[in-house]
């Protein structure tokens, strides 16, 4: 795949985490149960998805390649557990995503993703490998995250409920190594559709576990809304998951971290014209941070060149030598 056709790609998914932050965010508080809105989301992802595995050959072989390898150590067992990151991710959701607004929830998450991606890349976690750390890499993923801090400063200064920022926090960090272990998955199943699988389905069992835990504690919430778009989480994440470990190999786990920021806040934009959430509206800092955030991609999308520095080119062979 293009490098300029990966990153787009990683835009719109990062578009689809803020339509999936605000969609369970919704679920949960009408439901009142995160928990629950949480097994709904990833559940339905699940039955999406073992539905393709059935249909198509190309993901049940998947499942093969992936045992093999795990059975003969070239893949390690726990990059099957990518769905717990992605669990958490929308146990978040469900749980604090409407208290704290969609503003302050994706800068929390931002600001996972961004440290993760870097570490996830200096380590070699994803499917390309070690990746250099340039630095346009740095000023790029620094300036995202100012960008975002920029975004909710207004929001952040009057708020009395910080310490839900932890959660997030920590979702977003386990975002970047999701997206790394998942990109390993995919290379191994030669299929999108098998990775995706096995998310869904550690996540879901790890969620359910989760959501027993809590109802025997408080209580089970039963009472479920009647509108349809709050039961399409399960369908987002399959695209963005599928996608995120499609394209990761290509853009590496930073970059795809950096576009999907810029994805998040463009998306959030949209959002707060469109469908305003009671109690956050639309300011300047909102419109600021979203250009702020897109210059931080491009910046970390170019590697700078040393002056004077000239790429060397193979020879051309003299005739008769």
């Amino acid at each position: 795949m293009p490098v300029w056709l990966a990153l787009v790609f990683s835009v719109l998914i990062g578009a689809l985490y803020a339509v999936q932050s605000r969609v369970n965010g919704e679920l949960g508080h009408q439901i009142g149960d995160g928990f629950i809105a949480a097994v709904i989301s990833f559940g339905s992802g699940l039955i999406i998805l073992s539905l393709g595995v059935i249909a198509f050959r190309r993901g049940r072989r998947g499942l093969q390649l992936v045992a093999r390898a795990v059975s003969a150590k070239h893949l390690s067992w726990w990059h099957l557990f990518g769905g717990l990151a992605g669990a958490l991710f929308v146990l978040s959701q469900g749980l604090v995503a409407a208290p704290l607004g969609i503003a302050l929830f994706t800068v929390a998450v931002v600001a996972g993703q961004t440290v993760s991606g870097v570490l996830m890349d200096r380590f070699g976690i994803g499917p390309g490998g070690r990746r250099p750390l340039h630095a346009s890499k740095i000023v790029g993923a620094a300036l995202a995250l100012i960008a975002v801090a920029f975004t909710v400063s207004s929001e952040v200064s009057g708020s009395g409920a910080l310490w839900l920022l932890a959660l997030p926090l920590v979702a977003g960090i386990g975002q970047g190594w999701q997206q790394a272990v998942n990109g390993q998955v995919r290379v191994t199943a030669q299929s999108a559709l098998t990775a995706t699988f096995l998310n869904f389905l550690t996540g879901t069992i790890a969620l359910v576990l989760a959501a027993l835990v809590n109802g025997l504690l408080v209580g089970f919430a039963l009472d479920l809304p009647g509108s349809p778009w709050l039961y399409t989480g399960g369908l987002i994440g399959c695209v963005f998951i599928a996608g995120a470990a499609v394209v990761v190999r290509t853009t590496g786990v930073l970059m795809l971290g950096l576009c999907i920021v810029a994805g998040q806040l463009v998306c959030a934009l949209a959002l707060d014209l469109l469908a305003p959430t009671a109690g956050h509206p639309l300011g300047m800092t909102t419109i600021l941070g979203t250009a702020l955030a897109l210059v931080a991609v491009v910046i970390a999308a170019v590697r700078w060149r040393r002056p004077g520095h000239v790429r060397r080119r193979n020879p051309t062979p003299r005739a008769g030598a």
